[in-house]
């Protein structure tokens, strides 16, 4: 099974709570999964910034936490930071990181976060719809 499967799994599985009702509606989502690499040494930096800021920062600004993961096995156990979010649409996605971008807290929090070099050095974005089969949408 690929690293994208077992995390779209774990996913469905953190996001359980957010599963609708059975009849209800709920207006399609649209999910982001971001793979961050991290300079050599700075993953726990990287880690601290998202638990301590980055996490709820994004709150503020509409982007729902789905999950997030570092892989098992090295090398990505070493410098590897997963996530989803979901936004409301791909607009309000777009839209959410220019507001996060230029939010003076998280302006502050980045640049505090590195004042000991630069912690990420890659990041991938892959913008995700549920199937009609998927426990989560």
């Amino acid at each position: 099974m690929s690293l994208k499967t077992v995390l779209c799994l774990a996913a469905i599985a953190a996001a359980s709570t957010l599963i609708a009702p059975a009849g209800a509606q709920q207006p399609a989502r649209v999910f982001e999964m971001r793979t961050y690499t991290c300079n050599e040494g700075k993953l726990p930096d990287l880690l601290a910034r998202f638990r301590n800021h980055t996490v709820q920062i994004f709150e503020k600004h509409g982007m729902t936490s789905i999950g997030y993961w570092v892989p098992q096995d090295a090398p990505g156990s070493q410098n590897t930071l997963i996530y989803i979010l979901a936004h409301p649409s791909r607009e309000a996605a777009k839209k959410n990181w220019a507001a996060f971008q230029n939010d003076p807290e998280w302006q502050k929090v980045q640049k505090e976060s590195e004042a000991n070099g630069k912690i990420v050095s890659n990041v991938v974005s892959v913008f995700m719809e549920a199937t009609d089969f998927s426990a989560i949408k």
